[in-house]
């Protein structure tokens, strides 16, 4: 039988449980695919904590974005049984198989294998959006990436380069830098060494940053309106180190914005911009430009294990469950 990681209580990864469950006939118009792997988001850890904007009734199953093979369809146009894709969902990931809409199904970039599709786009289209939608990144201007050697942050760091920024990536351990670096940054600020304000201006020649990629939050954030350029943006992508308070003395005097960053919810209020998103995305990766760097494959059984890097700042990149 098919199994599933449920959340029948909100807390830490280890209340989670692993089940099996009978598959349900489908609907007209669904779609069953088999997951052959499934990524680890950290609203995933939110979730199950009651700790995320979306709270879902119980019991449910994490998991944002997944990659497998369709293996049944049920008169749903243009998804055939064997296309390998990548499932967009807002939970539900973290299973052996996925009944959905052909809507939330991506084809999986050629390039890809399935760890990789399955942590493509949450990461990748939270880089895009940010940068692009609501940053305005333009050709020469620095980009500020902090916690770049995560799955958000490394995805800014491509998307960054691809767009013509020069690239500063921040991270806390010179393996990431490493992986940032292969990524195409230009310079490499490792927080321990060196306040990361005081290396942005000695970069930027006391210019400071354009724009301001912030997963992380808290005193990061604080810290970051000390080094910024005229008419920056600073951009809100996360809180995974607290929440942070603006300087508004600060942001007034540098012409600043600060710009929150939900890039699914944006695509829910204006499709359109998910469809050009979409189609950017996929075609770097068809062009080898763009891969997320999946740092651990776990199997299913361990996803608290694999929840737990996370937690723990160990991963770099992304993290996937495998299934058998």
């Amino acid at each position: 039988m098919p199994r599933k990681v449920v959340c029948r209580e909100l807390g830490p990864p280890g209340r989670l449980r692993l089940e099996s469950f009978a598959s349900m006939p489908l609907a007209p118009g669904q779609v069953r695919v088999a997951i052959r792997a499934a990524g680890i988001n950290f609203p995933d850890i939110l979730m199950a904590a009651g700790e995320y904007q979306l709270k879902p009734e119980l019991p449910f199953t994490p998991g944002m974005e997944a990659a497998g093979d369709v293996i049944e369809v049920n008169g749903a146009e243009a998804v055939a049984v064997g296309d390998r894709v990548i499932v967009k969902l807002r939970h539900g990931g973290y299973s052996d198989e996925a009944v959905v809409s052909p809507s939330q199904l991506t084809p999986l970039p050629s390039t890809f294998d399935y760890a990789e599709g399955a942590t493509f786009l949450a990461a990748h289209g939270t880089g895009y959006h940010g940068l692009v939608d609501r940053g305005q990144l333009q050709p020469g201007e620095v980009l500020l990436v902090h916690g770049a050697g995560g799955g958000v942050g490394l995805a800014a760091v491509e998307i960054g380069k691809l767009l013509g920024a020069t690239v500063i990536a921040a991270a806390s351990s010179e393996e990431k830098l490493e992986v940032a670096r292969a990524r195409g940054a230009d310079h490499l600020v490792l927080y321990s060494r060196e306040p990361f304000r005081d290396a942005v201006k000695r970069i930027t020649d006391g210019r400071g940053a354009d724009v301001v990629y912030d997963p992380v939050g808290g005193p990061i954030f604080e810290e970051s309106m000390r080094c910024i350029a005229w008419g920056a943006r600073l951009l809100v992508i996360g809180f995974t180190g607290g929440i942070g308070l603006a300087r508004t003395n600060l942001l007034l005097i540098k012409g600043a914005s600060v710009l929150g960053v939900r890039a699914g919810e944006a695509a829910r209020k204006n499709p359109a911009i998910a469809g050009t998103r979409l189609k950017q995305l996929l075609e770097w990766a068809e062009q080898g430009k763009i891969r997320p760097n999946v740092s651990h494959r776990l199997p299913l059984e361990a996803y608290a294990a694999a929840m737990q890097l996370l937690i723990d700042r160990k991963a770099i990149g992304r993290v996937a469950l495998m299934m058998r």
